[in-house]
């Protein structure tokens, strides 16, 4: 049986993993095992921070709604609630949009609401 030899992969391996650790602090970019263990980590950061970044948006809307419900002088889930009972489904990206480039299309948007 032929002899197999892992130089070349082994060298393609640490250089994709050295690549992807380009730029972290010391050790962690410049040694194979520290750069893979930094490599895997901020793997897993990224994988969990793509769903928190969801949830996080979202906490933001709904206090720029807030803040711009109590300029209309009326509760964010009062308003929430007058929009679920007239059927109206605005995302709370777009109404906090709204709030912050076009407040006096938002009163209106209330007045509209709870009317």
């Amino acid at each position: 049986m032929a002899r197999i030899k892992r130089g070349i992969m082994r060298q393609k391996r640490h250089r994709k993993v050295l690549e992807r650790a380009s730029g972290y602090y010391g050790r962690k970019s410049r040694t194979f095992k520290n750069a893979h263990e930094a490599v895997m980590k901020s793997g897993q950061y990224a994988f969990r921070d793509r769903r928190a970044k969801k949830r996080d948006f979202r906490r933001l809307w709904i206090v720029r709604l807030s803040a711009a419900c109590d300029q209309c002088d009326i509760k964010y889930s009062q308003f929430i609630h007058a929009m679920n009972e007239k059927g109206i489904q605005v995302n709370r990206k777009m109404l906090s949009e709204m709030a912050i480039n076009d407040m006096d299309a938002f009163r209106a948007f209330v007045k509209e609401v709870t009317a």
